[in-house]
């Protein structure tokens, strides 16, 4: 069996670092946090888990912070999270299940993030991380913010997953004010992190500023195929909010000439077409949408329910605007199968109740 050092790093996390380290209590050997100037009760709240506390000054640069908690490590393997992740039971099974049959030549595990959720609680946002790693294969962190390690020797999938549940708004504006400082520096930034650059200013509201970067992104062959993909959903998204919906709609299509379809793009093209009421083109790209192979093995961000209810949702609605009433009815239902108790759903049945039970003559 494998041995793990549970790596973090935390700033004023008491509401949210016990409930971390009580979800994974028992997968490791030893936990480190290394803290970055709390003025709250983190500290205390990790020792009282059992971790050993480190403090380290703050300098903007996540990647070195999180160097400092690896370096600390004294086991085989090291596993990193953040405060406001959870492992659910089922998960910690898995993991626990792992320790006992990893191959110690494995380097890398990559591990599902979920990183939002539906009202009930499902995925709508997941994608692979770097998350547990061979100590002795010295990985390192890079980039200030958004960091990662580049996976490098035997590397392995997993459908163990950590979920990420955030309390609070966060701390807004802090990885825009990362990356302007790293520019004003001088830094030039690289492909990866100019696509995040990008997200960053979108988020921010800047559009023009995110179009510049975000194109620079999709124009540049040395960004990582998924994330020249996501930087055309999100270009596309940042066209349709300045009125541009054509030239969204081109950005999106270039998109699929960069690998197969995602099921995330046909249903950003099949919402253009809707806006434009062109419900029979729509209801195409909705049923591509329905037909790709899920987004998360190609590694980059995956929207699940862009594969079921939403393109199930929107073709009811495509359908029932053409007038085809029955094969509407039945895409409701088959949303319905993902989200049996979705307002959404409920609505609809209402309205097709309702429907059935008017003469004939008087239905739309």
């Amino acid at each position: 069996m494998i041995t793990v050092s549970l790596c973090m790093i935390a700033r004023d996390e008491e509401a949210v670092l016990g409930r971390c380290l009580q979800s994974v209590e028992g997968i490791a050997e030893e936990i480190i946090v290394v803290d970055t100037g709390s003025r709250d009760a983190t500290r205390e709240i990790a020792r009282a888990h059992g971790a050993k506390v480190y403090d380290w000054a703050w300098r903007d640069d996540f990647a070195a912070a999180r160097n400092e908690a690896f370096s600390h490590a004294s086991m085989e393997y090291i596993l990193w999270l953040d405060a406001d992740d959870v492992m659910d039971e089922e998960n910690r099974q898995k993991f626990l299940a792992l320790k006992e049959t990893l191959d110690p030549s494995i380097d890398m595990v990559m591990m599902r993030y979920h990183v939002a959720f539906a009202a009930n609680g499902t995925p709508t946002l997941t994608f692979y991380r770097e998350r547990l790693m061979r100590r002795s294969a010295g990985f390192r962190w890079q980039g200030r913010v958004h960091e990662a390690i580049v996976p490098a020797g035997h590397v392995i999938r997993c459908d163990i997953a950590v979920r990420h549940q955030k309390k609070g708004p966060g701390n807004p504006g802090r990885n825009l004010r990362i990356y302007e400082r790293m520019l004003a520096e001088g830094e030039t930034l690289e492909p990866r992190h100019r696509y995040y650059y990008g997200r960053e200013l979108l988020s921010a509201g800047r559009l023009e500023e995110a179009q510049e970067q975000l194109t620079a992104c999709i124009e540049d062959e040395r960004t990582w195929v998924e994330n020249r993909i996501g930087a055309c959903r999100d270009l596309a998204g940042c066209l349709v909010r300045r009125e541009k919906a054509q030239e969204a709609l081109a950005v999106l299509v270039r998109s699929l000439a960069m690998g197969a379809p995602r099921a995330e793009i046909c249903c950003d093209i099949g919402r253009i077409y809707f806006n434009r009421k062109e419900y029979r083109t729509a209801a195409f790209w909705y049923q591509a949408a329905m037909q790709c192979p899920p987004s998360e093995e190609n590694g980059g961000f995956a929207s699940p329910e862009c594969r079921g209810f939403l393109p199930c949702l929107q073709l009811c609605v495509c359908y029932d605007r053409m007038g085809d009433h029955q094969e509407a009815e039945a895409y409701n239902e088959k949303a319905a199968a993902f989200k049996p108790d979705d307002a959404a759903v409920r609505f609809n049945r209402d309205y097709f109740r309702r429907l059935r039970e008017q003469p004939a003559a008087a239905r739309p």
